[in-house]
């Protein structure tokens, strides 16, 4: 069976709301796991643009999104937080005395006081490839995640896209996959510049294969693929034989199961008290853009400021018998030890 993970809290989404939640519950001495469905912390920031730069964070005229996610992950190291990435909450039950059970779709188990959903606009997931069909080989022969690398040793492969996704995961792939062949409509890609170099050596080195055009149909018999047959855009279809593809077409902002565990809902947000941001669910908290309440502004400034409010209303589920004194980091000693400044 599924060992069982304890903790105080746990925070679903780990974008720049989620991990700034982490540091306000931190100094109030409270745990957080983290569950989030992009294979890196970060959110929206890190999936979206990680490189635009962002010029309304307090005291920052101007950073990246990947810089400000990277001073986050470095504000938080203190209180260790514990990331499950590629995952997604797919099940939340309250439990008798008051905690919560959540179940990700890794089957894994948690057990917590409270939960906080700071999610975005909702959960990234796969953009699906416009065929007849695919549904019956999904979660059998194509995969729209590597969740564990050891899954696709000795597979034919292709990995069908030309982001980042594809061009990474057709590098840490193609030495333990019998033969990997990325598939890109066109000889340009939207990846690391370095990323696409290492691939064209390998090419050119005979390890693997690059094919241009678009898959148009998968070939195979109970869910197992054989093959699968693409279009360029000049010239005949062909076919390549495979058993596994890995289609990286991007991603695609949807609310997915939060709205199956009895949280209120409005225009697919979530409706809050503006006192601690706690959604209709007591125990539950929903902090960033996921959420909603009168005045809201969709502003990562606006995310920090309801996570620290969330924190001083969560710590009280978590230690109900305990008074909680409100410090502040400048002059407070046990605060400034906890972020080992002292």
């Amino acid at each position: 069976m599924t060992e069982t993970i304890k903790t105080d809290v746990l925070i679903i989404g780990a974008g720049p709301c989620g991990l700034f939640a982490v540091f306000e519950l931190g100094l109030l001495d409270v745990k957080c796991h983290l569950v989030d469905i992009l294979d890196k912390v970060g959110g929206q920031c890190a999936e979206l643009y990680p490189e635009k730069p962002i010029y309304d964070i307090p005291g920052i005229p101007e950073i990246s999104g990947h810089g400000l996610v990277r001073q986050l992950m470095e504000q938080v190291r203190p209180f260790d937080p514990q990331f499950h990435l590629n995952e997604m909450v797919v099940q939340l039950d309250k439990l008798g005395d008051g905690g919560f059970r959540a179940v990700t779709d890794a089957d894994k188990v948690f057990e917590c006081k409270v939960v906080v959903i700071a999610a975005g606009g909702g959960s990234f997931q796969p953009k699906r490839p416009p065929m007849p069909g695919i549904e019956a080989y999904e979660g059998k022969s194509v995969f729209y995640a590597v969740r564990k690398m050891e899954d696709f040793r000795g597979k034919r492969l292709v990995i069908a896209g030309g982001g980042d996704s594809a061009l990474d995961w057709t590098l840490n792939l193609q030495p333990i996959a019998e033969r990997v062949t990325l598939l890109h409509r066109r000889d340009q890609f939207r990846a690391a510049p370095d990323s696409v170099k290492k691939m064209k050596a390998l090419v050119e080195a005979g390890k693997m294969d690059l094919r241009l055009g678009q898959v148009t149909a998968l070939e195979g018999e109970g869910g197992m693929l054989s093959g699968v047959v693409a279009r360029p855009d000049k010239g005949e279809p062909y076919r390549i034989d495979c058993d596994t593809m890995l289609p990286f077409f991007g991603l695609t902002m949807k609310l997915g199961p939060v709205a199956d565990w009895g949280i209120r809902l409005e225009d697919s947000l979530i409706p809050v008290d503006t006192a601690a941001f706690e959604t209709n669910v007591p125990g539950i908290f929903a902090i960033g853009d996921i959420n909603t309440y009168p005045g809201k502004l969709k502003l990562i400034l606006s995310g920090f400021h309801e996570g620290a409010l969330m924190a001083q209303k969560a710590y009280h589920y978590v230690y109900p018998d305990k008074r909680l004194v409100f410090q502040y980091t400048t002059s407070s000693t046990s605060l400034q030890k906890k972020l080992g400044v002292a």
